[in-house]
């Protein structure tokens, strides 16, 4: 076995612990310490010098001894040393009651006679703090708000070992934060608490309080936002700044006024037409009102007061929207009800009223805002006539003629009901229609008019239409005098009356006829010495004519459809006056005047011819009045012979006619004024050739001949 290890010294640093120290045994490989109080001992294996004895109890004696250990065995123990353990180290407990301040306490330590506390920042800064004291607790003050320490303390015995020493770091409690504001978001009905951080803070505590309800935010930075505000309230907000040593003072508290609460009871009359008051309630810490007021055309005014009304200007047919917003500090309140309102439509514009007969009219006006349904309301005469229609016209039958009315348009809407009082339109209808009593022949072409007046303030035009053009005439009276209306023509008479208001509807009309034309042009020619041929031209209006020629010696006459007449019994030679009468369909006669007529001179009588001796002829014959002269012609193969004796005389010569042909021989009267006569008798005579050119002169009328 190795050799017994001699003990230098043994000492006892911790606790726990006793540390020892040897003299090398040659060969020893390993070493055993032990350490015993009383029956208990602890062993530890070491390699070498020196060699540490961990497990032990403080405060103890303990007989140290070393044992040498080789391949060959174990040495005997070593004389022993007796060694104590120090001291326990106090078990701290350390808190920061107030921002300057630690605290810190322990239990008794056994056999410890004081205690010695040190402190210090814990970054080095600063000076060391110690105390000693037989007490089990003490408190450093004058420290520096949340700022950490490092406490150290330890127990020494009565010989004043110290015992093992128990380090631990406490932070001093924070400071309150300074510098607190309040942001308000009025949008969100939230508060942004903000402060300027504090040292050793770990987190923040803000708490708003109104009465008895308290709302509370946490936070590790300088800033919270505390939501759910309630509107027209007021708030006391404190923060308080935390870490793990405790809580700092609560900030002295900051007043916050949140945003008013949106109005109600928010009224809108219109007091009178183009004026509209809003009014609300008040509302707990709203300062003064904005109300804003914007119609369906985009246009928005607003009013500001410090009342809870305000007044506003309107239009009529405009719909409204209207909010009111309280302010204060911390800005608008929320928005509230949004109230429309829709005034009365405006009364109809460019109102237009036209006739479109005596008793229509038709009345048209502009459209206007708001308006749903028109009313037009008329009133005069013997009632009231309505027209309810979404057009914007409206057709006014069945008024009386004559009669003033006023009509009044109305607007409706479904919103608002009726416009304002809109001012009537005065309208008068057009005359009543005149009814002609009583149509008189005052003169050939004057006719007189008669009708009964109806209409006051009225002119009366009578108008006859006929083809052959119109003719008028006009009258305030109850009469009136159509003149130069033409011969033969066919009118139909109706009135009509005028006023400013317009012109009534024509009377019944009444048929005219004036008396037919006498013709322009009248032709006699006789056509025998007995018979005379009248013709003329057509007479307008007429259907049939009576031709008269008289004379003392008597009448002839005729009544006819055609525009010509034979009459006999003329007697020739005769002086007649001639007249006719036009007669029309209806019995209306016209008595026509034309210049006089003489019938022809008598023809001859006893025409005969007689043989001259220088181959002439000689014509006789008896006239019927000396006065008148005579012609006689003969006409035959060889050539045409006429003579004209001297006035007076009955007979003429004609010389050197030839012989042997047959000659008609007409002796007829001669005037200037007309042709030759042709219907006198003719009478037919042979001039025979005997032996030379003079012969015999035979007669051969009615198949006879006979000669001179």
């Amino acid at each position: 076995a190795p050799d017994i290890p001699v003990i230098d010294q043994a000492y006892s640093k911790l606790s726990n612990s006793i540390t020892v120290e040897w003299r090398a045994v040659p060969g020893a490989t390993n070493y055993m310490l032990t350490a015993q109080d009383g029956d208990s001992f602890v062993e530890t294996i070491v390699k070498n010098s020196p060699g540490t004895v961990t497990g032990l109890k403080p405060a103890t004696l303990y007989r140290i001894t070393v044992r040498s250990i080789s391949s060959g065995g174990k040495s005997q123990p070593s004389p022993f040393t007796k060694v104590k353990t120090v001291l326990a180290a106090p078990i701290l407990s350390v808190r920061s009651p107030s921002c300057d301040s630690i605290a810190v306490s322990w239990k008794a330590v056994h056999m410890a006679a004081g205690f010695s506390v040190s402190l210090m920042r814990s970054d080095g800064l600063g000076r060391v703090l110690k105390q000693n004291t037989t007490n089990t607790s003490l408190i450093f003050t004058n420290l520096d708000p949340g700022t950490l320490y490092t406490v150290k303390a330890y127990a020494w015995n009565a010989n004043g070992v110290p015992g093992d020493d128990f380090t631990y770091n406490q932070r001093t409690s924070p400071n309150a934060p300074v510098d607190v504001k309040v942001a308000f978001n009025s949008g969100a009905s939230r508060a942004v608490v903000s402060w300027m951080p504090t040292e050793g803070a770990l987190t923040y505590s803000v708490t708003v309080s109104s009465g008895l309800l308290k709302l509370r935010c946490n936070t590790s930075s300088a800033s919270c936002m505390v939501p759910s505000l309630q509107c027209s309230s007021e708030y006391d907000v404190s923060v308080t700044a935390h870490n793990d040593a405790g809580s700092s003072e609560p900030t002295d508290a900051v007043s916050l006024k949140t945003i008013p609460c949106a109005p109600v009871n928010i009224s809108i009359e219109e007091d009178e037409p183009g004026h509209l008051l809003v009014s609300w309630s008040s509302v707990s810490l709203g300062h003064y009102y904005v109300v804003f007021v914007k119609s369906d055309d985009g246009l928005e005014v607003h009013c500001n007061t410090s009342h809870t009304q305000c007044h506003f200007q309107s239009d009529c047919g405009f719909t409204y929207f209207i909010s009111v917003f309280a302010y204060n500090k911390a800005g608008q309140s929320p928005l509230g009800d949004v109230l429309n309102y829709t005034t009365a439509p405006c009364c109809p514009s460019d109102f237009r009223a036209v006739f479109v007969s005596s008793d229509t009219v038709r009345v048209t006006w502009a459209p206007v805002r708001g308006a749903d349904l028109y009313e037009t309301r008329v009133a005069g005469g013997s009632g009231v006539v309505l027209c309810r229609d979404t057009a914007t016209a409206c057709s006014l039958s069945a008024l009386q003629c004559s009669t003033p009315y006023n009509i009044t348009v109305h607007s409706f809407s479904e919103a608002r009901g009726s416009s304002a009082s809109c001012a009537p339109h005065y309208v008068a209808t057009a005359p009543c229609s005149p009814e002609i009593k009583n149509i008189s022949k005052e003169g050939v072409s004057v006719i007189s008019v008669q009708w009964q007046p109806n209409n006051e303030e009225a002119m009366y035009v009578v108008t006859a239409r006929g083809e052959a053009g119109l003719w008028h005439c006009t009258s305030t009276r109850n009469s009136c005098t159509l003149m130069d209306l033409p011969c033969g023509s066919a009118f139909s008479v109706s009135a009509i009356a005028r006023s400013p208001a317009g012109q009534s509807l024509p009377s019944y009309s009444i048929p005219l006829e004036t008396a037919p034309c006498c013709p322009n042009d009248l032709v006699l020619t006789q056509v025998t010495q007995s018979v005379t041929n009248i013709s003329w031209s057509v007479g307008r209006g007429a259907q049939t004519y009576v031709t008269t020629l008289e004379s003392p010696k008597g009448q002839a006459k005729c009544h006819t459809l055609q525009t010509y007449c034979l009459l006999g019994c003329i007697t020739c030679g005769t002086n007649y006056t001639v007249s006719l009468r036009a007669i029309s369909e209806t019995g209306l006669t016209s008595s026509c005047t034309y210049q006089g007529y003489s019938s022809s001179a008598c023809c001859p009588s006893g025409v005969k011819l007689y043989r001259l001796s220088n181959n002439g002829i000689r014509v006789f014959w008896r006239a019927s009045d000396e006065t008148i002269n005579y012609n006689a012609d003969l006409r035959g193969s060889k050539g045409n012979f006429s003579c004209t004796p001297s006035l007076g005389l009955s007979h003429c010569d004609i010389t050197k006619i030839p012989c042997g042909d047959v000659y008609t021989v007409l002796v007829a009267p001669v005037t200037n004024k007309r042709p030759r006569l042709t219907f006198c008798p003719k009478k037919i005579y042979s001039v025979t050739c005997s032996g030379s050119s003079v012969g015999m002169v035979i007669y051969r009328g009615k198949s006879n001949a006979k000669h001179i």
